[in-house]
């Protein structure tokens, strides 16, 4: 009876450290999985080719512009939606497991242990009935000689 209490305080504390794991504020994209794709600098967006510049002020006041205003409204942003967004992801994920677990894999195993019994069903078909007629003309067709002649 303790070892029961002890392995099920043991899950439940496994269970518990799941959902409220330390997640890392320093690296927030671990697995790169938007590397190249939100990384968008000034250098990206605008450019001056030569010939054509601006003043000196005027482009560094512009690349102070757009990197303040990048980094404020998406702090801003994500403030405002991330939580709620966050909420329709996990929502969205949770039907797609949902539905994965308790209605795909069941749908597929049932497809294929039925067609494992239709191959059966098939295969004793093919062995009662074709078998013995293809093995019949075989031996009509293995007494005919074919013989090739040139014509001149």
């Amino acid at each position: 009876m303790a070892d029961q209490y002890q392995y099920n305080t043991n899950e439940e504390k496994i269970v518990k450290d799941s959902h409220t794991k330390e997640i890392d504020l320093i690296n927030r994209d671990p697995k790169q999985i938007n590397e190249d794709v939100v990384k968008v600098e000034f250098e990206d967006v605008i450019a001056e080719p030569d010939g054509t510049h601006s003043l000196d002020g005027v482009w560094k006041l512009s690349y102070t512009t757009f990197t303040v205003s990048k980094y404020w409204c998406y702090r801003i942003l994500s403030a405002v939606f991330g939580i709620p967004v966050a909420l329709l992801w996990g929502f969205l994920f949770a039907c797609i497991s949902f539905c994965h677990i308790w209605a795909v894999v069941p749908c597929i195993k049932s497809c294929l242990i039925e067609s494992q019994c239709i191959s059966r069903i098939y295969s004793l078909c093919i062995q009662t009935f074709c078998d013995p007629f293809f093995e019949a003309l075989g031996k009509v067709f293995s007494s005919v000689r074919v013989a090739l002649r040139k014509e001149v």
